[in-house]
């Protein structure tokens, strides 16, 4: 069995079980998420965690550092 490599943003943020969130988001938006993710290669699930994630760390600068570990 080989081990796969966890690198980037994806090795800092793997800091235990995951949880499944669900969200309804507007047609448009959705639909901006998709090309966003096309453009850059990515899942929309991707965009969304990303998007996310930067969004906690600019409205708690201390929160989000101590959790990424800087």
């Amino acid at each position: 069995m080989s081990k796969k490599r966890v690198s980037g943003r994806k090795a800092k943020m793997k800091k235990g079980p995951s949880v499944r969130a669900s969200a309804s988001l507007p047609r448009e938006l959705y639909r901006s998420l998709e090309a966003i993710a096309k453009e850059k290669k990515v899942s929309v699930a991707w965009v969304v965690r990303d998007a996310t994630e930067k969004y906690v760390v600019d409205r708690w600068p201390l929160f989000g550092k101590s959790e990424k570990g800087n």
